[in-house]
């Protein structure tokens, strides 16, 4: 065979692996957009679903079991998912050689979750190419899957894995989560009837915690609006400019709605659903754009970082961001 040849056959190989990889990526994104939509259309919501039943274990982020890493973005929704679903008493996880790695082993006959990893990644190919040529490599998109088993699906895991929060009371004055908030040095405004972020005036208005039947919702509300004011161009630089009933408006609530339960459960406060009258134009959102709760998660665990970020002294390490 040719040279030439040989070039355009390597090519050929280079341009179905890239397709098929392309159309593994928009498969994944189609079902994880699928199950979080039926989720929606059934009116559960995935930041909110592991605490409606006492079998599931309390408040926190899903870790990983044997690292100590907290999971991040979209396989947080997945993964609290899973875990009311089958009523698993823990958030902990592995996958089946780290089960293999703490002692003990996954069940035979258990089906995993699958959980996905995305980044990017230059081929060598586009290194030589990028050599020659004297231009900048291009990197390649990647998602890949993983599977991992709940804790309570394995046996003979040796003792002292991670452990979960306990729940707090409804009604209690949180000091830690004062402490967060102050932390991040914000103009937060506690008076009026009404909870928001000005973008205009950069500051967060909530009402007084006397106001709220639960005294706990408080936190909850000022965590949303919080995760709002991350938001702002000298922040993370997200889309604000939405009108009320838009689409950018729907995309912004729904990363706030999903960050503030990130931010409330690592706090060790179950959370709730702030905005359940928005889930039509998140679900249009989300039918529209196979990648849009992908993104939405994405930036929500970017926002709970940044928040957690100005209390590290007091939080500890910043969550993990691995996806096994």
């Amino acid at each position: 065979m040719g040279v030439s040849r040989k070039r355009r056959a390597g090519g050929e190989v280079r341009n179905r692996d890239r397709q098929e990889a392309a159309q593994t990526r928009v498969s994944l994104y189609d079902e994880v957009t699928a199950k979080i939509i039926a989720q929606l259309e059934a009116g559960r919501f995935p930041w909110v679903q592991p605490w409606d039943s006492s079998r599931c274990g309390g408040p926190g982020l899903p870790v990983n079991a044997l690292t100590a890493r907290a999971y991040s973005g979209i396989n947080v929704l997945l993964l609290w998912g899973a875990a009311i679903s089958a009523g698993y008493p823990s958030q902990n996880w592995l996958t089946f050689r780290q089960a293999l790695q703490a002692g003990g082993a996954v069940r035979k006959g258990e089906k995993g979750v699958t959980v996905v990893y995305a980044d990017r990644f230059i081929p060598e190919a586009e290194k030589a190419r990028a050599h020659e040529s004297g231009d900048d490599a291009r990197a390649v998109p990647f998602l890949k899957r993983f599977t991992v088993f709940n804790v309570a699906q394995c046996e003979g895991l040796r003792e002292g894995l991670v452990t979960q929060n306990a729940p707090l009371p409804e009604r209690e004055i949180i000091p830690h989560a004062d402490a967060l908030i102050a932390a991040t040095g914000a103009d937060f405004r506690i008076g009026g009837a009404q909870a928001y972020y000005s973008p205009g005036g950069d500051y967060v208005a909530v009402p007084p915690q006397p106001a709220f039947r639960d005294s706990v919702n408080f936190y909850r509300t000022a965590f949303h609006e919080l995760s709002h004011w991350s938001g702002a161009g000298h922040r993370l630089g997200r889309d604000l400019s939405g009108r009320f009933g838009s689409k950018a408006y729907a995309r912004e609530e729904l990363c706030a709605e999903i960050s503030a339960a990130f931010i409330c459960a690592t706090l060790g406060i179950a959370p709730t659903v702030r905005h359940a009258d928005y889930i039509g134009s998140w679900l249009e959102v989300l039918r529209e754009d196979n990648r849009a709760i992908f993104r939405a998660a994405g930036q929500a665990s970017k926002a709970a970082d940044y928040i957690f970020g100005h209390g590290e002294a007091m939080t500890g390490d910043e969550p993990g961001r691995q996806a096994a």
